[in-house]
């Protein structure tokens, strides 16, 4: 008996041994690699069906899968692995679901990095989802700056823009310009009452004020504006300027009824805070013509993005928005460094991107600062043409002014604690 047991301790202790030097008992990679489960799993997790579907969506996904097909054609056989899928989830525009989609893809569907997610309170559940998985988020569609305030840490990037860089662009310019006076309405939501504070904050500072301010149900399932649109022109002073802060399906809505009841004619101008090319090809140019905003990239600003909004136009039918170009991005720069490092292991690709400048389709004078994560570059400041000076479509603006990215977004929060 004595024996026995003894033989049986010992094989036991040879079992646990053999299990430890495998790692446990998560996915394992086979030979030298050094990739958990020999595979890279992109996740793109966004609003597939509602206000946001237009300006990213599906065609984000899409752009994912222009990414790892430049990238497996770069590197070839010397690819740190062939084996490189996307999984996508629609989150509704909805922060519980959102999350659970979030744990669900990192656990269950082993995806290395998720990228995307508009909708700043979904964003928000997001980034507390990757820093307790430890597992990396590049956020592309939300501008709420709590992803590089409070809400930072290690393992989220808040990659395209945010609330910052749309109020010192439209906002302190638009009044500069001689807009003093400003009726502000937005979503009463994340994302809204981040813009409402960031444009008051740029309008005051450029020697302007915010006469009202008004906040609209988020998402408004009816469309309707008027109580909102009407109350303008009637304030005493009147407004120079109704600054809008929907985007999407509803920017578009508000615009219909700013033109519907006549405002320009009223004496009320149009600020947009957030604007994507597909909200103008939606109204037309000439719904809009005139209007400022600010971009963070325009696929027909150069020849290197012509050439990148050609190829995407070939395989969705339109031309990309700077979502879709972030994402493509994004997806890009993380496949390189995990290709340098010969690992997906989320800290060294951290520490591999932290503090690195980036030249890309997306990023100009681009860099990853290690302080918040914030990836600061060149932004724009845009103004829709008229139809008369739309000579091919999709082309719709005009660059007035390259925001150098040093000015286009703020220094690091002392409120990010990574």
């Amino acid at each position: 008996m004595t024996m026995r047991r003894t033989m049986l301790v010992a094989a036991g202790s040879a079992a646990a041994l053999l299990v430890a030097g495998c790692g446990g008992g998560g996915p394992q990679s086979s030979g030298d690699s050094k990739l958990s489960g020999d595979k890279i799993v992109l996740g793109v997790l966004n609003d597939q069906s509602g206000a946001y579907l237009e300006l990213s969506g599906k065609n984000s996904v899409k752009a994912v899968e222009m990414a790892i097909a430049d990238f497996k054609k770069k590197h070839g056989d010397d690819a740190v692995t062939k084996d490189i899928t996307v999984e996508t989830a629609d989150h509704q525009n909805k922060p519980d679901i959102a999350n659970t989609k979030a744990n669900e893809m990192y656990d269950r569907k082993g995806v290395d990095l998720i990228l995307d997610v508009p909708t700043s309170s979904a964003a928000e559940k997001v980034a507390d989802v990757a820093k307790e998985k430890k597992k990396l988020y590049f956020n592309i569609g939300a501008a709420t700056t709590t992803l590089t305030g409070a809400k930072c840490n290690k393992y989220t990037f808040h990659y395209a823009y945010d609330t910052y860089m749309l109020a010192n662009g439209t906002g302190r310019n638009t009044t500069e310009q001689g807009a003093k006076n400003w009726y502000v309405l937005y979503p009463n939501y994340q994302f809204g009452q981040d813009m409402e504070r960031s444009f008051s904050n740029a309008i005051t500072a450029a020697g302007g004020k915010v006469l009202a301010k008004d906040a609209a149900p988020f998402p408004n399932t009816s469309g309707d504006y008027s109580t909102y649109l009407l109350k303008a022109p009637g304030l005493n002073p009147k407004p120079d300027v109704l600054g809008t802060m929907q985007a999407g399906a509803e920017l578009v809505n508000v615009v219909k009824q700013y033109n519907e009841f006549k405002l320009r004619e009223k004496g009320v101008g149009l600020a947009v805070g957030l604007m994507f090319l597909t909200d103008i090809h939606s109204l037309t140019p000439d719904a809009l013509a005139g209007t400022t905003y600010t971009d963070a990239w325009y696929w027909n600003f150069d020849q290197r993005n012509r050439e990148f909004a050609d190829r995407f136009k070939a395989e969705t039918g339109t031309r990309p928005t700077f979502a879709h170009a972030a994402n493509y991005s994004a997806a890009t720069q993380y496949l390189e460094a995990v290709q340098a490092a010969g690992t997906d292991d989320a800290d060294t690709i951290v520490k591999a991107l932290e503090g690195k400048t980036i030249d890309d389709v997306f990023l100009r004078n681009g860099k990853i600062r290690a302080e918040d994560h914030r990836v600061v570059h060149d932004a724009y400041l845009a103004q829709v043409k008229p139809a008369a000076e739309v000579t091919e479509e999709w082309d719709y603006v005009k660059i007035l002014k390259t925001i150098p990215a040093a000015e286009a977004f703020a220094a690091p929060s002392p409120d990010c604690r990574m």
